[in-house]
């Protein structure tokens, strides 16, 4: 049982479009411990939607800004940085924190967080965002239905990059509201799990429906195939964000 927001400890991974404002938002709320995992700099080309970051931040580790930016917002918070990105070897980080936020540019990044959520029994919320167009998923501790019931396993071939497909600023800030808002559900014992919400920048529309668990899931189903993390099924090119 998570002891509610002061005493929760929340893993975000990757702090750049969609991880800076559930950061913000998280510390704003009273989330006493955010467990920060990112390796990048910061870039003047992002930060239109990168809202941790201010020009004077350019070229520095996003980590040290994002600490900074924290401390000027919400001193009370606890601000732990992990200066690598979330890979199979390091993913026994997430086993200190009670809800893992993925907001990382890579599929195998999120599948890799998906997997390790489900063995590790933890709370996940997953977003995403290209163009204009984002989704954001809630899934239990117990999975049924979880990551993999929906997205199944990781694309095949070269995926879309935001750096070449372009995302728009206020669909990353819509979507990190979003996982934010269900990551607060969390913590304070009203969860959202099994929700999939997509929001449509063009149209302004966003809805939520929930989603259904697949019994032939290799991660949740009725027959798991996926006990373990290992380092072959995470490989592939960057995807959108």
């Amino acid at each position: 049982m998570i002891g509610g927001r002061a005493g929760a400890i929340v893993g975000i991974v990757g702090v750049g479009g969609l991880g800076s404002p559930v950061t913000l938002a998280l510390a704003k709320a009273g989330v006493g411990t955010l467990v920060l995992i990112d390796d990048d700099v910061v870039d003047r080309t992002n930060l239109h939607r990168q809202i941790l970051f201010r020009e004077a931040d350019v070229g520095r580790h996003k980590l040290e800004a994002a600490r900074d930016a924290i401390a000027r917002v919400s001193p009370r918070t606890v601000v732990e940085i992990q200066r690598e990105h979330l890979h199979p070897g390091n993913a026994g980080l997430l086993s200190e924190v009670d809800v893992i936020v993925e907001c990382s540019d890579r599929y195998a990044v999120k599948f890799l967080a998906a997997d390790a959520a489900q063995l590790l029994r933890k709370p996940l919320v997953v977003g995403a965002a290209i163009r204009f167009i984002g989704t954001a998923l809630s899934t239990g501790p117990e999975g049924h239905p979880c990551y993999r019931c929906v997205f199944e396993d990781l694309p095949e071939g070269a995926q879309q990059r935001c750096d070449v497909s372009g995302v728009v600023g206020p669909v990353c800030g819509v979507i990190g509201a979003v996982q934010a808002s269900f990551v607060l559900r969390i913590l304070d014992g009203r969860p959202s799990y099994g929700t999939l919400a997509s929001f449509d920048g063009r149209a302004g529309t966003l809805r939520h429906r929930p989603i259904s668990a697949r019994a032939s899931c290799p991660l949740c189903g009725t027959h798991p195939t996926i006990d373990r993390i290992e380092p072959t099924r995470y490989v592939s090119d960057p995807c959108p964000q």
